[in-house]
């Protein structure tokens, strides 16, 4: 098989498109759209975003220390693309996108009401790495669309038909091929009657 050789880059894709809401106040109160977050530790909860200093939201996520991840979906489509081509020091983004803050649960910055997850977050370091400086944050509150929750108790998330990020471009999920562990699950022997 013949291969390509390309610079060093940023190839891990799919990666989530999500809207950063942040801010204290309505005067402050911003969006950014961040591809490049995930989690980075199960207990405690914790991930992180990475922003590039000359960013909008940058100071003010630096200045109050908490901020809100808001999943997105392909009916979010345009609003995630816009939010983030345009910046908060010249567009209000809530007003030009139809987007409504909400108040979040324990942080100060505002969630996305339109948002299917919403995952508080309160800034524990920031590691400067080069164009883009890394928010570690530990996960404080998550909130769900109860539209969501089946009659079971159970998370629905691809009902939301959630959006990622790819080399450039946004795309939906596509179709469920299995669950955790179903490559190692035993069968299920029948019961004869």
């Amino acid at each position: 098989m013949a291969r390509k050789h390309w610079k060093p880059g940023t190839m891990i894709y799919p990666l989530p498109a999500v809207m950063v809401s942040c801010g204290h106040n309505q005067e402050e109160y911003n969006i950014i759209t961040i591809a490049w977050t995930g989690t980075i530790n199960s207990e405690p909860p914790m991930c992180y975003i990475s922003v590039r200093p000359s960013r909008h939201s940058y100071e003010i996520i630096k200045r109050t220390g908490d901020f809100v991840i808001n999943l997105t979906t392909e009916k979010l489509a345009k609003a995630t693309d816009w939010n983030g081509c345009r910046t908060g020091s010249k567009f209000n983004k809530w007003k030009e996108m139809n987007l409504t803050p909400a108040a979040a649960k324990i942080v100060k910055s505002p969630i996305i009401e339109e948002s299917p997850v919403n995952i508080e977050c309160v800034v524990k370091d920031i590691i400067e790495l080069g164009t883009h400086h890394m928010f570690i944050a530990d996960v404080v509150n998550v909130s769900v669309d109860d539209k969501y929750i089946d009659k079971n108790g159970a998370f629905r998330f691809a009902d939301a038909k959630p959006l990622v990020y790819s080399h450039g471009h946004y795309f939906g999920m596509g179709n469920k091929i299995g669950k955790f562990g179903w490559s190692v699950e035993k069968k299920k022997k029948r019961k004869r009657k």
